[in-house]
């Protein structure tokens, strides 16, 4: 039997397209752009499907099948599509289950049982265990994004499996639909296979237990005595010794097997008691073989997990904003290696003994004083956020060369780790490379990357090489080549020298009896391709960037073709940190939709197919790139908290200016984008440009000819708009120091208050506020113009206000998006030392307050402010600024409002195409905080879209934090 299925049906089929649409409920989506964005996981491969099918229902996963089985059509069950190893691509028809299939069907407390459907997060599955005191215990760092079905496919681990074990120790039984279409729960197998068995189910036990039987002594001898053992197929399960000890449970052969025995429909999960308490001691060491050295004396101290922090790692995560200041409390000096160790329990006593007894071992191992305590759950939970994302932090590193996972799983006894590790250095070193090391310590398995560049065919070829070392190193050492991320395309050509030829054989044989056809997730786990088979790379021999585009802005810090732009989307590890809903604001627009198209990685995918002709000619300027890029409302959060910076907001700009380069801008994008420059004259004529929002027919024919919905009240223009006078007006008699005012387009000419409240509050801090003097038009930061692809009029703008704000005065703005198009998209649009030192000198207001430690004379507000922080201002790490500067107010308790995007963003929430979705995104944590505030409770947003969205849609009126303190200057 071959490894890949002889198909006649090519990608993208039409015909194929037509009839599973009529066949489902859900959705269908062949066309190329969506087949590229499920052509790669979080692996180094990319294998274009034949099409992507979203289920609603199980009965449209049995249609498909149906369909598939007609059409010798393979097929791929995907979750979350973050595999390391290409379990999730392949040439076959893909059912994403993540959208959909993801509820929790029964939880029973008294059994600890819980039964899920496939598609359901893990994050989210805890969050419904909760209030019952449970949880489930296998944790990939992942758990934010995970699917139970995805964890159930790889065996999954986490930091936690020296207490709890793998998934395939708590996945009690598994509803399967089989490739032939019947469908059978597989659990605990009984003594007597009795009539309530189907035939066909008894024929197909009966076959793996002569299987189980004949290979018993060749599976004792050749399967590693390893915790950590995920590679294969689990037919240990399946011996007499098993099934005398009462361990055959088929639904622990299923786990592990990668979507190529069965459909997961619905899963039965062991559930395990909430320890409420928790210690971390974070153990520091000069060198790496210390730290290795030392794990196998800490586990004997009974730990919840023990995870491997190095040098890279900490230096990595130092250059990314969000963990820069967790991983200086985590550190004392400059150590090589940290070791996480964690304690659980019930009794805080006895936690703190045990952190007495590792700061003991630790001065006994020759480390005395190198324990950093980590008793605060605020700081715990930073910590387990670094560690999380200890995978995208390796992959942060800018440029080709990046830490590829091929060997990362390996795992050896504890006593060998460190003689382990050493070797395996050596390994890279003759090799010309080195390696990143990071994870779970407690059971000798770290995650460990040679840094390669995939686009190089010498270090592909050395990738090979250190594979074929490493795995003989594994086998000396008697340990397990493949010890959580499973097999996929990198490891299942590797088992044949693990097992043998006989358990390679047995494998085959189950993949047989499950699936004679061959339609399940063909070639993953037996009969694989070549791991260095170029051709299913995602940087493929083809690879180069389309010669019909060059970008616009400034991309110089990444390197690479298209001037870095290229590389900067290549940043993009498709992990999926963008799928987590525990983010602060990453990924609005998917939050709403769930589709994988409105993803950061979605959109990312889309853009690197598009920059290398993978789309087809002229790709940049197409409908298809535009409709991507349509939702995404240029929050920028994921420029802080993706891991690996992707900064989607100016990857859109250039989007937009492509397109409008090709196409021009519509009407509506015109008013949109000249507002700075028309809004001197709009302002004279109020009355009358305001008389939309008064007139239902005005209000129609705009959503007709405009495309502004209707529905929509448009900000309103005011006759007494700021005027650059006024801040003499209010300047203090003796100032302490002299600052510029950013006046922008939007609280001049439609919210002055803010802008008079601003002068007063700077006055009052002793501060000379002045609002630089132009001639003719005030400044502008180009943001407008930006946002309708007009990058040379933007350039013009920013330029022009960047002269004019020269020198070294602070420069104190109000509004988030202006303030901050001058600390970030102005370099971009200007290159050089004039445009670093403006984005050096331009703070909000707030961000200014807390530089320069003033406190302001205010008297007490009795109250509660909910405050919303603005998507940029949280991209910065300014909103805890915003939050400090109002707790000032004696006697005002300020409760930050737990919320992603408002989904006003600019004039996304007017334009009647995206309203619905504004909408959403607003429902789904801003608009329920701020109904749920007392009436006499104040709102705070600094946006000025935010402001407008919450009156708008909650009828409340928020107020930026400027007049919550000028209210309490009295």
């Amino acid at each position: 039997m071959s490894s890949q299925n002889a198909t006649m049906v090519a990608p993208g089929d039409p015909g194929l397209a037509a009839q599973i649409t009529r066949a489902i409920a859900g959705e269908v989506m062949f066309d190329r752009a969506d087949r590229g964005r499920y052509s790669t996981d979080a692996s180094i491969y990319q294998m274009e499907p034949i099409g992507v099918v979203v289920p609603k229902t199980l009965d449209d996963v049995a249609a498909v099948l149906e369909i598939a089985r007609e059409h010798d059509v393979p097929v791929l069950p995907r979750g979350a599509g973050t595999s390391q190893c290409g379990q999730t691509v392949n040439r076959a028809l893909v059912i994403d289950c993540a959208k959909y299939l993801n509820r929790v069907l029964h939880v029973d407390p008294v059994s600890r049982l819980a039964l899920v459907e496939p598609g359901l997060v893990l994050a989210h599955l805890n969050t419904a265990l909760r209030p019952h005191g449970l949880f489930f215990p296998v944790d990939p760092s992942t758990h934010a994004r995970c699917t139970i079905g995805g964890m159930a496919g790889n065996n999954s681990c986490g930091s936690k499996s020296i207490r709890y074990g793998l998934m395939a120790d708590n996945v009690l039984a598994i509803d399967a639909i089989l490739a032939d279409g019947t469908r059978h729960r597989f659990g605990a197998v009984p003594d007597n296979l009795g009539a309530e068995v189907p035939s066909h189910i008894v024929e197909l036990i009966q076959r793996l237990r002569v299987l189980g039987a004949t290979e018993a002594d060749e599976i004792a001898t050749r399967f590693p005595r390893q915790l950590r053992r995920v590679g294969g197929y689990n037919i240990d399960v399946l011996t007499p010794a098993a099934r005398a000890a009462g361990r055959e449970n088929l639904a622990r052969l299923l786990v592990g097997s990668e979507g190529t025995l069965a459909f997961s429909a619905a899963i039965e999960l062991k559930l395990h008691p909430i320890k409420p308490r928790k210690v971390l001691g974070i153990c520091q060491f000069p060198g790496f073989r210390q730290a290795m050295a030392a794990a196998q004396h800490i586990v004997k101290l009974d730990p919840e997990a023990v995870e491997l922090v190095d040098r890279t790692m900490i230096d990595l995560g130092r250059g990314i904003p969000i963990f820069r200041a967790t991983i200086d409390a985590m550190v004392l000096g400059e150590p090589d290696s940290l070791l996480i160790v964690e304690f659980h329990g019930d009794d805080d006593t006895v936690l703190h003994g045990k952190l007495a007894e590792l700061d003991v071992l630790m001065g006994d191992l020759g480390h005395p004083n190198a324990v950093v305590r980590a008793l605060d759950p605020g700081f715990q939970a930073d910590i387990a956020a670094v560690r999380e994302a200890g995978l995208n932090i390796m992959m942060s590193m800018k440029g080709d060369a990046k830490p590829v996972s091929f060997i990362e799983d390996c795992a050896v006894d504890l006593p060998d780790l460190a003689d382990y590790t050493e070797r395996l250095n050596d390994v890279f070193a003759r090799h010309g490379t080195k390696g990143t090391w990071y994870a779970h310590a407690s059971v000798g398995c770290l995650h460990v990357r040679p840094v390669l560049s995939m686009k190089d065919p010498h270090d592909v070829a050395t990738m090979r090489a250190v594979a074929e070392e490493c795995f003989a190193l594994v086998r000396e050492y008697k340990g397990s080549h493949s010890g959580e991320h499973g097999d996929g395309i990198v490891r299942s050509e590797f088992n044949a020298v693990m097992f043998g030829a006989r358990i390679t054989h047995a494998f085959e044989t189950v993949k047989d009896a499950f699936d004679p056809a061959g339609l399940l997730n063909p070639g993953r786990v037996v009969r694989p391709p070549r791991m260095d088979d170029r051709s299913l790379f995602r940087y493929g021999t083809g690879y180069a960037p389309a010669r019909d585009f060059a970008p616009k802005l400034d991309w110089s810090e990444h390197p690479g073709p298209l001037g870095g732009m290229l590389g900067a989307v290549e940043m993009c590890n498709n992990n999926g940190t963008c799928r987590a809903f525990d983010a602060n604001v990453m990924c609005p627009s998917w939050r709403v939709t769930r589709d994988e198209q409105h993803l950061t990685r979605g959109r990312a995918n889309t853009l690197r197919l598009a920059l290398t002709g993978q789309l087809g000619a002229d790709a940049m300027t197409s409908d298809t790139l535009a409709d991507t890029m349509a939702l995404c409302v240029s929050c920028k959060a994921c420029r802080r908290e993706c891991p690996t910076g992707v900064d989607m907001a100016k990857m859109k700009i250039e989007v937009l200016a492509a397109r409008a380069e090709r196409h021009g801008i519509g009407a509506r994008e015109t008013l949109v984008a000249e507002l700075p420059r028309y809004a001197p004259f709009a302002t004279r004529l109020a009355p009358l440009a305001n008389l939309r929002n008064r007139v239902p027919l005005l209000r129609r024919m705009g959503e007709r000819w405009l495309g502004v919905a209707a529905a929509r009240r448009l900000p309103v223009w005011r006759r007494d708009f700021f005027r650059d006078a006024e801040a003499a007006d209010l300047a203090p008699a003796k100032p302490r120091g002299e600052v510029l005012l950013l006046a922008d387009t939007f609280n001049r000419y439609f919210e002055p208050e803010n802008l008079r409240a601003a002068l007063r509050v700077l006055a009052a801090a002793g501060y000379r506020a002045s609002v630089p003097v132009t001639r003719g038009r005030p400044l502008c930061c180009g943001r407008t113009f930006l946002a309708a692809g007009l990058v040379e009029q933007a350039r013009a703008e920013a330029g022009r206000t960047m002269r004019r704000l020269a020198g070294t005065l602070p420069v104190i703005g109000l509004e988030p998006s202006c303030l901050f198009t001058l600390r970030d998209e102005l370099r971009s649009l200007h290159p050089g030392a004039e445009a670093e030192a403006l984005s050096r000198r331009a703070m909000l207001l707030a961000e200014f307050l807390a530089r320069e430690k003033i406190e302001l004379p205010l008297r007490p507000l009795v109250g509660t402010a909910h405050v919303h922080g603005h998507c940029h201002q949280k991209s910065f790490g300014a909103f805890p600024a915003s939050i400090a500067m109002l707790k000032q107010v004696p006697d005002l308790a300020v409760k930050p409002i737990a919320s992603s995007c408002c989904g006003m963003a600019g004039s996304f929430g007017y334009q009647a195409e995206t309203q619905d979705v504004s909408r959403a995104m607003a429902e789904a944590s801003l608009l329920p905080a701020v109904r749920a505030a007392a009436a006499d409770d104040i709102i705070v947003a600094d946006g000025t879209s935010c402001r407008h969205q919450i009156r708008d849609l909650a009828g409340r009126e928020a107020v930026h934090s400027v007049r919550v303190l000028e209210r309490a200057l009295g």
